[in-house]
């Protein structure tokens, strides 16, 4: 079975292939891998847009409940499980395709029919009146993620030896400028561009019927151009013979996923594992309640929207901008220098949050200025900036790692755990929020309105509840407090793990497998 133990020659080969890792990046030969791996995460990032968007579009039925909306969340469960069938994607395959074409063919002619298959049947499932299917929303686009997650598998690892060994750390911003690209496609045409509100104040000069395309029609574009696409793929793209990559190793199915548990045993990967597990701590709160703060406060959710779209050109922007510096031989510094600013800045949403009933109600009526959306623009533009950096920098580094032998299983292994950093962190923070409330009965001093009878207690005597102490403003500053106690903890474990060399990630596989190859 696979090992973790790597012997003194190997030590040697692996020495070699991170110096040629180190060497400056130069896209020189390699701008068609570049734009071809931007395609597939724009193609990857756009059934995740569409998802997204479902759900905006049902919150516009009248007869849709959280419970329906609830239902649906589980068609994006598997971009959470992908870990579960990576080790399938780099055992099986076939060789005179090619050890990632052999999957991503497939799936992608998948992606494109299931589209055009749910082109058929969407103005059935999601009506403009009536009772929407919620059921069967969920089981297809539950089967549209599965595809992309796979593809996702497959490209990530697909990237490793795509590109040159001096500029896999392009992969990230290929990864992230596609993902947001597709997302944003995914998202705004269908709620945007489907709506007859949005078309006629906008886009046209003649108030008209319906808006510039439908649903059925925008399913039925991106089913082709997902057929199109991978028929160019399949006759033009040549894969590189994975026989003759640097330590080739062919493993069975058991041994793929025994391959896991080496990942795990490596002791630079367990020192990375936690540093991720609990990276996100110190914005956990900012960076999940706060929007849900100001709408509280007052601010719209149509508000909240469009400002979210307008963060997309950030989100396209950031990754090409910093490729230069992410690029590099040391992305995790960009990394640690993001934490820092992005932790000091998360004290500017105590002052965010706290002013903004005062600057946007007159006279007990909302009535938001100009300066206060400005200043919103601001906080939220700096604060995505710091966040896609961030994002970027991590993702560049997981390139320059993960073992190419074992792309797919590898790489999927590092962004489980940086899913799971952030996953857990927000979960946390939502329930923590309410534990850190404090409020009182308006007309009972000793009643400190703790329980759902005490409430009722209050409401019986005609008092109100009222929030003495905000649990956002506590959660954040222990937060970030955590978030400040977690760089001073692993700033320098983190620059001195990026300057290993590729032996302290490579996984050895013992000679008595490799001979039977």
């Amino acid at each position: 079975m696979p090992s973790s133990n790597i012997d003194g020659n190997e030590k040697e080969k692996s020495a070699v292939v991170y110096d040629s890792n180190s060497s400056k990046p130069n896209l020189k030969g390699d701008w068609l891998n570049f734009f071809l791996l931007l395609l597939l995460y724009t193609m990857q990032g756009f059934p995740l847009g569409l998802t997204s968007a479902i759900p905006i579009l049902l919150q516009s039925q009248n007869d849709v409940s959280y419970q329906d909306q609830a239902l649906f969340s589980l068609a994006a469960w598997p971009f959470s499980l992908k870990l579960l069938w990576a080790p399938l994607v780099d055992a099986l395959y076939i060789q005179r395709i090619g050890r990632r074409k052999s999957w991503l063919i497939p799936v992608q002619y998948l992606m494109g029919t299931c589209f055009l298959y749910m082109a058929n049947d969407i103005d059935d499932l999601l009506p403009n009146t009536g009772t929407p299917n919620i059921m069967v929303l969920m089981c297809m686009f539950f089967i549209s993620n599965f595809l992309a997650a796979t593809q996702d598998i497959v490209v990530d690892s697909w990237a490793l030896t795509m590109l040159k060994k001096n500029n896999v750390g392009h992969a990230s911003t290929c990864n992230t400028t596609g993902q947001a690209i597709g997302v944003m496609l995914g998202s705004v045409f269908p709620i945007l561009f489907a709506s007859e509100d949005f078309c006629n104040k906008y886009l046209r000069d003649t108030p008209s019927t319906g808006g510039l395309m439908t649903m059925k029609s925008i399913l039925y574009v991106w089913g082709l151009i997902f057929i199109c696409v991978t028929t160019l793929i399949a006759i033009f793209k040549k894969e590189k013979d994975c026989r003759l990559e640097v330590d080739h190793v062919k493993l069975n199915v058991v041994e793929n996923y025994t391959l896991l548990c080496d990942i795990i045993k490596l002791p630079s990967i367990r020192i990375l594992a936690i540093a991720l597990l609990t990276a996100k701590v110190g914005f956990s709160v900012t960076d999940t309640v706060t929007y849900l703060e100001l709408v509280d406060a007052g601010v719209s959710i149509a508000d909240i929207t469009v400002i979210n779209t307008a963060m997309f050109v950030v989100r396209i922007l950031i990754p090409l901008v910093t490729a230069k510096y992410t690029s590099g031989p040391k992305p995790m510094s960009i990394y640690l220098k993001s934490t820092a600013i992005k932790l000091i800045w998360s004290l500017t949403f105590i002052l965010l949050v706290y002013f903004t009933p005062k600057l946007i109600m007159e006279d007990g009526v909302i009535n938001i200025p100009m300066y206060y959306y400005a200043t919103l623009i601001l906080i939220l533009f700096v604060d995505e900036i710091l966040s896609y950096i961030m994002f970027v920098a991590v993702l560049s580094f997981f390139s320059r790692i993960s073992d190419p032998r074992f792309g797919g299983t590898y790489i999927t292994f590092l962004n489980t755990v940086t899913n799971l950093g952030a996953t857990w962190t927000s979960t946390v923070a939502l329930g923590v929020i309410d534990l850190l409330t404090f409020k009182k009965c308006s007309f009972d001093s000793d009643n400190y309105c703790s329980t759902d009878d005490y409430k009722n207690e209050c409401e019986a005597i005609g008092g109100d509840c009222v929030t003495t102490v905000d649990g956002f403003y506590l959660g954040t500053l222990l937060s970030v407090t955590f978030g400040f106690a977690w760089y001073g903890c692993f700033k320098n474990i983190i620059r001195k793990l990026q300057t290993k060399g590729s032996s302290h990630w490579m996984v050895n596989i013992k000679p008595s497998i490799t001979e039977n190859i």
